[in-house]
């Protein structure tokens, strides 16, 4: 099984937390792919903690649906599956509609000038055919309205579909388009002019449309 040796590690975070946030990091990015056996005292050594906070992570993980433990037997990686979309999105979409309606009150000149020049650079990823950029950015676009929502239960919720979903992203992929860019378009404005319906509405169908878009990217166009 090999592991990186030159991976960040969090800082100011229990043996415990960071060993969660590293391991949930590779098996979306696919470091640790799915099906992979995981051996705790090699996930140890890698990330210079004791088996106890590798064992604690992997029953979080196994409860959040990242790995599938088999009492004296093995650990491994659960499985990417496509159709799972369908019942990400709607979901989430849901919950980042709530974001934006809860965003409102606490928009400040500083927070609409932040998310127009992220949409500029995802624009600019779109532009490029770099997907896996424009994947990044779009979940930062976000993140900024979720972080202005100002919602401990809505920043603790969405963080766990976002997760799925971004495995999902890596693994088979989405191509993000113009379309794209002209939605967070429209929910910058709508929450200029203050319209949490608007918003909101723009935002829920900004999020399901990626089922409808959602398809395997291919070598060639990565």
């Amino acid at each position: 099984m090999p592991i990186p040796i030159d991976h960040s590690k969090p800082v100011r975070k229990s043996a415990k937390e960071s060993a969660f946030i590293q391991l949930q990091q590779w098996i979306i990015d696919g470091t640790l792919q799915p099906g992979e056996k995981l051996n705790d005292k090699e996930l140890a050594e890698a990330l210079g903690v004791s088996r106890t906070p590798i064992r604690e992570s992997l029953q979080l993980l196994e409860a959040q649906g990242f790995v599938k433990m088999y009492p004296g037997k093995s650990t491994r990686v659960t499985q990417v599956e496509e159709e799972s979309m369908k019942d990400l999105l709607p979901p989430l979409a849901a919950l980042q509609a709530l974001a934006a309606e809860l965003a409102v009150p606490h928009l400040t000149d500083a927070v609409i000038s932040l998310l127009e020049n992220t949409n500029e650079q995802f624009a600019q990823a779109v532009q490029a055919k770099n997907y896996f950029q424009a994947l990044k950015v779009d979940e930062e676009f976000h993140q900024i309205i979720v972080d202005t929502a100002n919602n401990p239960y809505l920043s603790n919720m969405i963080p766990f579909l976002q997760a799925h979903v971004r495995r999902l992203f890596f693994h088979i992929s989405m191509i993000l388009t113009e379309k794209s860019i002209k939605e967070h378009t429209a929910i910058i404005n709508y929450l200029k002019n203050r319209d949490t319906a608007g918003a909101a509405d723009s935002m829920r169908k900004n999020w399901l449309r990626s089922i409808e878009d959602f398809r395997p990217l291919t070598s060639k166009q990565l």
